[in-house]
């Protein structure tokens, strides 16, 4: 890929396959085909596709956080079998461990489960300092105090939650938390997948215009994973679809829904007009 090509956009991805290799009694399984992604600076792109279409894949590889060691269950990581994926600058097929921090440094990452597994031994000062440390051990402690608190002014959390355990927080609480974890780096690119899930409605929408908000105040693009139909709808300037591992659609929610051709697109496209909020479930409507 040239550098004509990926120079300025935080995230390019060129026929992008990406495979789980077979472990132990399971065969390879393919999660994405030969997918085309472009994301432009400050750019918001909404990501949807249905159970297993290789969205949550595509987060885990694009925040880097596919490339980080196994801990010690052996978990099985997506590897890249075709095409490239080029983030901030940095390939990812091949990419060398060394510099996975580096990548991970620059990538604000919220993963599905962010907000369920949250050290529940920890703070949320110190979960929220956790990769400031991470990245300098000596970091002044005023300064790190100062940073952590405004991180929390940010997401819109009361300073008496610093000394607060997640077991203390509400869902919608601990989802902030997470948040500002993924953003106290202050990174160029967010991915974030879910953000908005499990979380009630009047939490979903604040979570959705701080995203926003965040966006607009700070110098970094974003992928936002969803099965929220009016988060996109408020948060993303694009969408993009993914079925069964391929990219199936992109461009804005006018330009994907006025006259879908694929099945799933089509029937996402009728979930909003019927005024459904979540997309998750939908099954494309059978061929004639």
């Amino acid at each position: 890929m040239s550098r004509s090509v990926t120079h300025g956009y935080p995230v390019v991805t060129s026929d992008l396959s990406i495979e789980y290799p077979a472990h132990g009694a399971s065969a390879a399984h393919v999660a994405l085909r030969g997918v085309d992604l472009r994301l432009a600076p400050g750019e918001v792109l909404g990501l949807l596709g249905s159970a297993g279409s290789g969205k949550s894949t595509l987060a885990r590889v694009l925040s880097g956080a596919a490339f980080e060691p196994s801990g010690a269950g052996g978990e099985v990581r997506p590897v890249i079998t075709g095409g490239e994926a080029i983030v901030l600058g940095t390939p990812l097929r091949g990419i060398p461990r060394r510099k996975v921090p580096e990548l991970r440094f620059r990538v604000g990452y919220l993963a599905q489960d962010a907000a369920q597994t949250l050290p529940s031994d920890r703070t949320v000062a110190e979960i929220i300092a956790e990769p400031i440390l991470e990245r300098d051990h000596r970091y002044p402690r005023k300064a790190l105090t100062t940073r952590v608190a405004t991180m929390v002014d940010a997401v819109r959390l009361p300073l008496g939650m610093l000394e607060r355990y997640p077991y203390e927080l509400s869902g919608g609480q601990r989802q902030r938390v997470a948040l500002a974890r993924a953003l106290v780096l202050g990174p160029s690119l967010l991915v974030a997948d879910q953000p908005t899930a499990g979380i009630d409605l009047t939490v979903r929408d604040a979570v959705a215009e701080l995203i926003g908000e965040l966006r607009d105040g700070h110098t970094f693009s974003s992928i936002i994973i969803t099965h929220d139909l009016p988060v996109l709808r408020r948060v993303a300037d694009r969408i993009a679809v993914l079925d069964q591992g391929r990219l199936v659609a992109a461009g804005t929610m006018d330009e994907v829904f006025r006259d879908p051709v694929h099945p799933y697109v089509r029937a996402l496209g009728a979930a909003i007009d019927g005024g459904h909020a979540v997309s998750d479930d939908l099954r494309p409507e059978p061929r004639a």
